[in-house]
């Protein structure tokens, strides 16, 4: 009854924080504007205010969730798709379509994506494994100098092919150019989310040890692969479509864990709901800081999603001091 509790509160704050976020902006809207149904203030809700406002609920969503994944099966708090390469490799995924396949459109661009986003998550799970130190800090560190190299092949190809405009909309997260007809493709990620939720127990199994795992019949590495394909597409179909939001998969599972636990068919509704209302406060306070200005969704979680992980850091490090 009291986890009941406390997803019902979060999804009174989600509404809440949605309905908050239809009103916000330069151009000014209300409810009375609705109700009269003026015909240019319901074209502002309908072609801007609402996709951004699902844009915000379903990556939210969708980038909380595979963090937990990702961690569960890691077995490491600090592990998540920014830590573990996955977000790079996507990126340079992006450049090799637009290099290789031209002005294509944005399901090729997110299919070529989340191969390499696979293929990166996979050689990090490779490289975890060959690490014969397995601090729960050193790990991550080591994912995110990963990350680093295949960023900056990244760079290097788009300054030598003159594609660094091509590339640099989807280095930062930015909502502001949500428009209807061009978010929709982040629909793919909502049934990649619920296989998520119908794997949980097996992802529960798996982040025991493959071992463990093994001896209660489980298929570990094909529930291993089935979760970093969930990963690897709804951060694939994001950074397409929104960009890059960094942080946001490490520090909301580890949020809940501390007042639900690990157990990831418990934590799973309150980390699916969690995600969004952090999106929506970030979203909301970058429209309202510079006002007329916006700074970008990308910017703000990362500046208070670093500053969270530094904290997680150093707190974690002290308890194993």
């Amino acid at each position: 009854m009291k986890k009941f509790m406390k997803k019902r509160y979060l999804l009174g704050i989600l509404i809440v924080l949605s309905v908050i976020s239809l009103f916000v902006g330069v151009s000014a809207l209300s409810i009375g504007d609705i109700i009269a149904l003026k015909e240019d203030k319901i074209r502002l809700l309908m072609i801007s205010r609402v996709p951004r406002l699902v844009s915000i609920l379903v990556a939210g969503v969708g980038l909380s969730v595979s963090g937990l994944i990702m961690q569960q099966i890691s077995r490491n708090k600090f592990v998540s798709p920014t830590t573990a390469a996955t977000t790079d490799f996507a990126k340079l995924g992006i450049l090799v379509g637009i290099m290789c396949l031209g002005k294509t459109g944005q399901m090729t661009k997110m299919l070529v994506a989340f191969v390499f986003a696979m293929l990166g998550t996979l050689l990090f799970m490779t490289v975890m494994k060959r690490i014969q130190i397995k601090n729960i800090i050193f790990v991550p560190l080591v994912g995110m100098m990963l990350g680093k190299v295949v960023g900056s092949i990244t760079s290097y190809f788009s300054y030598k092919y003159d594609l660094v405009q091509d590339i640099s909309s989807w280095m930062e997260g930015n909502l502001s150019l949500i428009m209807a007809g061009n978010y929709e493709m982040l629909y793919l990620s909502i049934p990649v989310v619920i296989l998520g939720f119908f794997y949980a127990n097996q992802f529960t199994i798996a982040g025991m040890g493959e071992d463990f795992a093994t001896n209660l019949g489980l298929n570990y590495k094909v529930i291993v692969n089935i979760g970093l394909g969930i990963v690897a597409l709804i951060t694939a179909v994001t950074l397409i479509t929104v960009g890059n939001i960094p942080f946001l998969g490490l520090i909301i599972p580890n949020i809940v864990s501390l007042y639900v636990g690990d157990n990831l068919k418990n934590s799973l509704h309150h980390t699916a709901l969690l995600g969004p209302i952090f999106l929506l406060v970030c979203d909301i306070l970058g429209r309202l800081i510079i006002y007329p200005f916006e700074v970008s969704i990308g910017m703000m979680v990362g500046v208070i999603g670093g500053v969270l992980f530094l904290i997680m850091i150093l707190r974690r490090a002290n308890q194993y001091a």
